[in-house]
């Protein structure tokens, strides 16, 4: 039986351009637990990762645009923890001069295609304890039936995950970082274009709307009269 997968599982971006290869991955290893998103080119899965983390990538080499070896690449020149994310190469190339080059980009290994999907779990778990990519437990935090991975910038909603816009994701790591203290309005905003804040209010409301019970009475993201707002968790 599926296992139904929680916020503390570890978050996998599979990228295949193949639409039935991306989405039996997708669904074996959904019931394995993980959390699974999927990007079907690297232009895709670029956008997905300067938006949120993942713990590890699964990534085919062979794409119409950019290739798997180029997106790698790219992915070791961020900094941070962004950079350091471990891939998993998952290819049908499969001659030592290609898992030389994949593994010469900084990738962590190399599946070739085909491949027993028992297998490919195994190496991922390998991957994730080798590289400690679960290591140290994300800052969550109780809004409710609402649950806020800050280090992520990821809302999940009796467990299930709620779509956030970039600003919105921003704006709420920005009141996790000090929760239970007022943040001044034009201290949550992007910069000195919106003086007045009101891209913030804009926000605010969205965010209500997915976190409140009740939007107009909110209990978890409050407004402080004359300062701006307050993220007060459980």
């Amino acid at each position: 039986m599926p296992r139904r997968a929680s916020p503390d599982a570890a978050h996998l971006l599979v990228v295949d351009d193949d639409d039935r290869i991306r989405e039996l991955i997708k669904r074996y290893l959904a019931r394995e637990g993980f959390r699974v998103t999927i990007a079907a080119d690297a232009e895709a899965a670029r956008r997905m990762l300067e938006l949120f983390d993942v713990d590890l990538l699964v990534l085919d080499v062979m794409m119409p645009g950019e290739s798997g070896f180029q997106l790698t690449h790219w992915l070791r020149g961020q900094p941070g923890h962004k950079g350091r994310t471990p891939v998993l190469i998952l290819t049908a190339r499969d001659q030592p001069t290609d898992r030389i080059e994949g593994l010469s980009l900084g990738a962590d290994d190399y599946l070739a295609k085909p491949f027993e999907p028992q297998e490919l779990v195994l190496r991922i778990g390998a991957i994730l304890r080798r590289t400690g990519a679960r290591a140290t437990a994300p800052r969550r935090l109780s809004l409710g039936r609402c649950l806020f991975d800050a280090d992520r910038g990821e809302l999940f909603r009796d467990e299930e995950p709620v779509r956030l816009t970039e600003a919105e994701a921003q704006l709420l790591k920005r009141l996790a970082r000090a929760p239970h203290a007022p943040i001044e309005r034009h201290l949550l905003g992007s910069g000195a274009s919106d003086a007045a804040g009101r891209a913030v209010d804009i926000q605010v409301t969205r965010l209500r709307r997915k976190i409140e019970a009740d939007p107009k009475n909110p209990r978890y993201l409050q407004t402080v009269r004359g300062v701006g707002y307050m993220l007060a968790p459980d």
